[in-house]
């Protein structure tokens, strides 16, 4: 019997009642991810952004160097895959090669992080439906109440069978992509606005302005990628087909950021792009369409902003559920949470708590009369900040995890990989924090982005969590040991 077979004989009868199922291959896994990109957003908000306050016309570099980066963290991400086969990600990496403590505490944060990220894009998506929604003379409804529609839609395909959300984020995905290769061809086609060219990677244009506040724009355009490994119980072939996924999601995005920021440039031209930025910060990539497509292009592309924010939305719904999952399968929220569907194979008490949680928060939006804008800055700053924290430890944890072990003798996927990535992401972090302020939208009197209450609030909202899993790991060893224990197991 393997130590993963030995792990589900011990599980509570309720949560080993009926497995997760689903036939997801590495093009599934990757649309899920790449829904959880939404790229299309990303060049609509952070493209402008990166070129306003980053390095200017040197952006798409920044984005190449931030996939590289989080490739050389793939590699020892997927490689402790093989060793801590389960679907937790950095809850189970972290509790295998750190502590179990620090695990749980993970897990809570990725929870948190993940719920900020579903709840400030429903509220985008809620403004920006309440402004078309006006605009076109309909009736003036409130932002909350087109994200509650939004949320009975996430809810019921959350529910329904994970082949379900994979159609549904295809297609979506695929009109996203296809209307930015559209324009690309057209730019490219007519030679941009002052001809094309690569000075936009030359080294001064790199590191022209702040190279350091643009890479932190560009890392936090990924956030999602690291859910491959959650979706393991769902994978057809979990051994090959997460670390497929994982190399192509952080690839194909990287890559595809990269060139159609390269585009945008192009479209508007280097000398005239900033400006562009700087009058359109919200809707340079609807007035690049306008240019390029004309009218029916406008159309399509806020149509496709709209169904962008959608899929992300949905990628992040499962993948909270599929961490509440995890910790009820294994004794450590209530076990019913870790039970599958009978029918569909889905995390469907998982996902309906993750529902429930969701509107709970929109409520108290709706109740303090906080605006769309202000959640979405607030609620992302946190969530930029939780995700890559994790994504450091996860590559710490990694390190200790092999040396502890010697269970692995590939040096570069067990060593150097992770403890560069870990290097790399920890300054990443710094620079998060140090920048804290330009995240959440918080600035002095002068207009300029300076730490005060917003920013240590927000900042203090990590800790309950934190300390919820510290307490929780605690209390867990002494009343359910056979639980503590199952925290950690893996194949020898």
């Amino acid at each position: 019997m393997t130590t993963t077979q030995a792990r589900e004989e011990q599980l509570p009868a309720a949560a080993k009642t009926v497995r997760l199922t689903g036939r997801l291959g590495p093009v599934a896994i990757v649309l899920m991810v790449m829904a959880a990109a939404a790229p299309l957003s990303v060049l609509g908000g952070m493209v402008p952004l990166g070129l306003l306050i980053g390095n200017g016309i040197g952006l798409p570099t920044l984005f190449l160097l931030a996939g590289l980066v989080l490739i050389i963290f793939a590699f020892g991400f997927t490689h402790m895959t093989r060793f801590v086969p389960r679907s937790g990600a950095f809850f189970h990496y972290i509790a295998a090669g750190l502590s179990r403590p620090l695990g749980l505490a993970a897990a809570w944060v990725s929870i948190f992080a993940y719920f900020g990220v579903q709840i400030g894009l429903l509220a985008q998506i809620g403004s920006v439906l309440e402004e078309t929604v006006g605009r076109l003379g309909g009736p003036d409804i409130d932002w909350w109440v087109y994200s509650f529609v939004i949320l009975a839609a996430i809810g019921y395909l959350g529910y329904r069978n994970i082949d379900l959300s994979t159609k549904v984020l295809g297609l979506l995905l695929v009109a996203e992509i296809g209307i930015v290769v559209v324009l690309s061809i057209v730019v490219v086609g007519t030679g941009g606005a002052e001809g094309l060219t690569l000075n936009t990677f030359g080294w001064d244009n790199v590191m022209s302005g702040s190279p350091a506040i643009g890479l932190m724009f560009c890392m936090a355009s990924f956030l999602g990628f690291e859910s491959t490994a959650i979706y393991r119980d769902e994978a057809r072939d979990p051994e090959r087909t997460i670390p497929r996924a994982t190399f192509a999601a952080v690839i194909i995005v990287g890559v595809f950021y990269g060139f159609a920021s390269w585009m945008m440039i192009m479209a508007w031209g280097e000398d005239s792009v900033v400006a562009a930025a700087a009058a359109n910060p919200v809707t340079l990539i609807v007035e690049t369409a306008s240019q390029y497509l004309g009218p029916a292009g406008v159309v399509i592309i806020n149509v496709l902003l709209l169904t962008s924010v959608f899929a992300a939305i949905l990628a992040f719904h499962n993948v909270i559920a599929r961490y509440f999952h995890a910790l009820g399968h294994g004794g450590l929220l209530p076990t019913g949470l870790g039970r599958a569907h009978p029918r569909h194979g889905s995390p469907y008490k998982a996902s309906l708590t993750t529902t429930i949680i969701a509107v709970s928060v929109i409520v108290v939006c709706m109740l303090t009369g906080v605006s769309a804008m202000q959640v979405l800055s607030w609620s992302t700053g946190d969530a930029a900040l939780g995700v890559m924290a994790l994504m450091a430890l996860t590559s710490l944890s990694v390190v200790v995890f092999f040396r502890r072990t010697r269970l692995s003798t590939r040096v570069w996927q067990a060593m150097i990989a992770p403890a560069v990535a870990f290097l790399a992401l920890g300054a990443i972090v710094v620079l998060l924090v140090l920048n804290y302020p330009m995240l959440v939208g918080e600035t002095d009197a002068n207009g300029a982005p300076a730490f005060g209450p917003l920013s240590v609030t927000l900042l203090a909202l990590l800790v309950p969590f934190i300390v919820t899993g510290l307490v929780q790991a605690a209390i867990v060893k002494r009343r359910n040991p056979e639980a503590y224990a199952r925290i950690v197991d893996f194949d020898a």
